[in-house]
């Protein structure tokens, strides 16, 4: 990207014009492939059936679908109409569509059949008129819309037309607290995100992306959609989450992120492959980790490395480590990152130590995506990098971080008090979270403003920094939430890893229902070895003194977890209010 183009229209128009024969949008193996010009084709087609449903300039659509090629023409012809197209998550309930839907104002939802009778119970009492649904009856086809144009519709004007300031996209806050409300990302938010991203990384159009995570995360929009419009880059789409390794495979991205609990499934495969090796192939699996972990540790600590732990390395890499990232399709990383919940930092040793450089990262929505990041090459553990070239940072008197910038948000819709309470008068962000800022201008965030833990005695903790160990020394620990305000100790809730105990059950012979394995002796006696090595990490203040298994899974998107697995803490509080109490007896 040259010059920096005014909206992300702008930046799609000229990367087609650029190259039109390139493939934008692919699935595993090419099964299904889209060039930039066919992307454009089917924009173009789309935009004028969806003119003819009344979209315009500040008309909202709401999109539910899986990642798939579908997607990106639906998303780009509503937003050349200046229209404000945003995506659901998948995991919605009808009541949750239905807020969402009369928040929003959108008019048409586009769906894939297997949503359509959620869509459909929620769009009860809102302004919802038309259904578009791309893979079956129920609603109006994409090829309905297409043929629902009016001849003379003029795609040019319309997309010239769009202003800096309109509104490109709608990112429903996960919601820990309160009712999700809806930030504002404009075109001009997006093209200064994107454009800082190409600059950090040193973008070229030759980036491979995984598209996994959901479309109605921040995190998917940009990396995924609008910084491929601006690079002409390519795209590999993973409609199911079985699909996940197979597709990290094929792909082999240059740029990845994911959510720690992606990081740890992850780790988990890789450790349960090594362990399938015996005799000799075992040995050199266990000496060449040893010394790709040792490596590591000395280049991130700054520590001097000898010639004697290069050559060793070098064999190991050749040996053992390079085959690993081969074989996960982590071998042309340039960034990885792990986001949107926070991550263990012996996590990111570990995969350190097989030359896969994950680091941690900070964002949120309202800063359209990513605020900070390690650089390429200089990864800071315990941090969350530095901030993008066009964000200004402070920290405030009571330690809450403050960004301003042309990545900040134009605002919640329809909520002006709300927006007011953390944009203030100057253009300062107030984040909500805690943090610090080293002499290097590398960032700490050491928890949310409102979630941190203050015991009996009045000592000040992160929840944050105690339940990261917990899931650190355990695959089985899907979160681990850490209680103690106004206590004099803390006691945690262990919600089981759905995936990592149905192995377990099956191994011992046992039902996966997480009832019965709530009360495993075995099992309690495992995540009880997790948190006595969590322990000895933390403070005396800090450990847990008791903890207890709860006897469900928790699911993203339910009253407990955000879609992105943020734990809610309130109603996790309330619901397991009985059991902590025993805690404490």
């Amino acid at each position: 990207m040259t010059a920096v183009p005014a909206t992300m229209c702008a930046a799609f128009q000229a990367t087609t014009a650029r190259n039109p024969e390139a493939v934008a949008v692919r699935t595993a193996g090419d099964a299904i492939t889209m060039t930039f010009g066919e992307w454009d084709a089917r924009a173009r087609e789309l935009a004028g059936g969806f003119a003819a449903l009344g979209i315009g300039r500040g008309s909202t659509v709401a999109l539910m679908m899986t990642n798939r090629p579908e997607f990106y023409p639906v998303d780009t012809a509503v937003a050349h109409l200046g229209g404000v197209p945003f995506s659901l998550y998948n995991t919605s309930s009808p009541e949750q569509i239905n807020h969402l839907l009369s928040d929003s104002g959108a008019t048409v939802v586009v769906c894939e059949t297997q949503f359509l009778s959620a869509i459909e119970q929620g769009r009860h009492g809102t302004g919802v008129r038309y259904i578009v649904c791309i893979d079956g009856e129920g609603g109006m086809s994409l090829d309905e819309l297409a043929a629902a144009a009016d001849p003379d519709f003029d795609f040019e004007s319309a997309w010239r037309a769009v202003e800096p300031d309109d509104t490109l996209t709608l990112i429903y806050t996960s919601g820990t607290t309160g009712t999700p409300k809806g930030v504002q990302i404009t075109h001009a938010n997006m093209v200064a995100m994107v454009d800082a991203s190409i600059r950090l990384a040193d973008a070229t159009h030759e980036e491979r992306v995984l598209s996994f995570l959901p479309s109605a995360h921040i995190a998917d929009r940009w990396s995924a959609l609008y910084l491929c419009m601006a690079l002409g880059n390519t795209i590999t789409t993973v409609a199911e989450r079985a699909g996940f390794a197979p597709g990290l495979a094929d792909c082999r991205p240059t740029l990845l992120g994911a959510v720690p609990q992606v990081w740890q499934k992850l780790r988990t495969g890789i450790e349960d492959k090594l362990g399938e090796a015996t005799g000799a192939k075992a040995a050199l699996a266990k000496w060449a980790v040893r010394v790709g972990r040792r490596y590591s540790d000395a280049r991130l600590d700054g520590d001097h490395i000898g010639m004697a732990l290069r050559a060793r390395h070098a064999v190991a890499d050749r040996l053992v480590l390079s085959k690993v990232r081969v074989a996960l399709g982590l071998d042309d990383l340039k960034i990885a990152i792990s986001g949107a919940a926070p991550v263990s930092p012996e996590l990111l040793r570990w995969f350190n130590g097989f030359g896969i450089e994950v680091s941690d990262a900070w964002g949120m929505s309202e800063v359209s995506g990513m605020g900070s990041i390690c650089p390429p090459g200089r990864v800071r553990l315990g941090t969350v990098g530095k901030p993008l070239d066009c964000l200004e940072v402070r920290i405030a008197e009571d330690g809450e971080v403050l960004v301003r910038g042309p990545i900040v948000m134009k605002g919640y819709l329809g909520r002006p008090e709300q927006t007011a309470e953390v944009l203030d008068a100057d253009g300062w962000l107030h984040t909500g979270d805690i943090g610090s800022l080293d002499l290097d201008g590398y960032l700490r965030i050491l928890d949310r403003k409102k979630e941190l833990i203050i015991n009996a005695g009045g000592k000040n903790m992160s929840p944050a920094t105690i339940e990261n160990w917990v899931k650190a020394f355990s695959p089985l620990v899907a979160q681990a939430i850490a209680v103690g305000d106004n206590r004099k100790y803390n006691v945690a809730l262990i919600a089981l890893d759905q995936e990592a105990v149905t192995g377990f059950a099956e191994k011992h012979g046992l039902a996966a229902d997480p009832v019965v394995l709530a009360a495993n002796p075995e099992l309690e006696s495992m995540i009880g070895a997790a948190v006595h090595a969590a322990n000895a990490k933390l403070s005396r203040v800090e450990q847990i003194k008791k903890f207890r298994i709860v006897p469900d899974f928790w699911q993203p998107g339910s009253e407990l977890l955000t879609p992105t697995m943020k734990p809610r803490r309130k109603p996790i509080h309330a619901r397991y209010a009985t059991l902590i109490e025993d805690l404490y007896a």
